[in-house]
């Protein structure tokens, strides 16, 4: 498998993930007092600062998004990913992740963009695993889906060696733009909060250290049941999309 090139920065690759995810929303304040803490048990991952661009697919109806927002057991989600905006000559991942009973799954593949539009049409990547190429090519034949929002963001990251496999993010300066959506047209978007909060998220294979737990526990940092994409349609799109509806109505 040749290895795949990104835009700005190129990430250790992986292709297919199981894991358990939490997430919690801090303020720049918890932030400043809990990174340092964390760096006195964790590392930098080589790629420093770096830039995330994602590009969400949906049905006409939003019924993916929707239907995650009901916080069922199983919830599925569609996604375009590059780290830094991607050239025409990149690779950037499309990727299916679901969460199954606390546990996210994710399947990926790694191709230029036109390689990917090829995909999304039904072709196959010569270079890339057949079972999860499988695996993405039903979903995007249950589900007719399109691009809907544009998601970016910074990201900081941390890793611990060890058995635990964890990994700390922090994500800031998150963005939305709901036209012009293309990796490549660059990451410019609208804020989606109004103030500057920090997305965290800790990633980990098996239950999470006690040190951290006790860390959380010290600054009163608790777990939130949130989505990026989620919380921009909440934020930005569902009153708008229902107002249309009701006028289609009448």
């Amino acid at each position: 498998m040749g290895n795949p090139k990104t835009g700005a920065v190129q990430p250790a690759i992986q292709y297919s993930f199981k894991r358990y995810e939490k997430k919690y929303l801090l303020s720049r304040e918890q932030f400043e007092e809990l990174y340092p803490k964390l760096r006195q048990r964790m590392k930098e991952e080589c790629y420093g600062l770096h830039t995330i661009c994602n590009l969400y697919y949906d049905t006409d109806q939003f019924d993916l998004i929707r239907a995650s927002l009901g916080k069922p057991s199983y919830k599925e989600k569609f996604r375009l990913r590059s780290y830094g905006v991607p050239r025409r000559e990149d690779y950037i991942f499309a990727e299916i992740k679901k969460k199954f009973a606390g546990v996210v799954y994710k399947r990926r593949v790694a191709a230029t963009p036109g390689e990917i539009q090829e995909f999304l049409e039904g072709a196959y990547l010569a270079h890339e695993d057949a079972q999860i190429q499988r695996e993405i090519h039903w979903f995007l034949q249950s589900h007719v889906i399109v691009p809907k929002v544009f998601l970016g963001y910074e990201r900081i990251a941390l890793e611990e060696a060890g058995d635990f496999g964890l990994r700390v993010t922090f994500d800031r300066n998150i963005r939305f733009r709901r036209e012009n959506l293309d990796l490549c047209a660059g990451d410019e978007g609208q804020s989606l909060f109004p103030d500057d909060i920090i997305v965290m998220e800790v990633k980990l294979f098996r239950s999470a250290p006690l040190w951290l737990a006790a860390l959380l526990s010290e600054h009163q940092i608790y777990a939130a049941g949130f989505s990026k994409y989620g919380s921009c349609y909440q934020r930005h799109i569902a009153a708008e999309f229902f107002r249309e509806r009701m006028l289609q109505s009448c």
